[in-house]
């Protein structure tokens, strides 16, 4: 954690895009278009962690449902 990281009081929450891919997003600005908001939200580094745990594949949702066709898989919802 830097030193700006311990200063800041902004409250973020997470959003996650239709790829499936997730960033965090100040609360006190809308979310922006093509995000929508993944449930969790408070300081930076909790935003953080959260995301470490639930972004455990960084593919692109289409990627991965490309790679599945290609093996003759079927998609899994997440």
């Amino acid at each position: 954690m830097t030193m700006d990281d311990a200063e800041d009081t902004t409250v973020y929450r997470v959003v996650v895009n239709e790829e499936e891919q997730y960033s965090i997003w100040p609360e006190y600005l809308a979310v922006p278009a093509g995000w929508r908001e993944a449930g969790k939200s408070g300081a930076k580094t909790d935003c953080l962690e959260y995301i470490e745990q639930v972004w455990t594949d960084m593919r692109p949702l289409s990627l991965r449902k490309r790679m599945e066709q290609q093996r003759g898989e079927p998609h899994q919802a997440s």
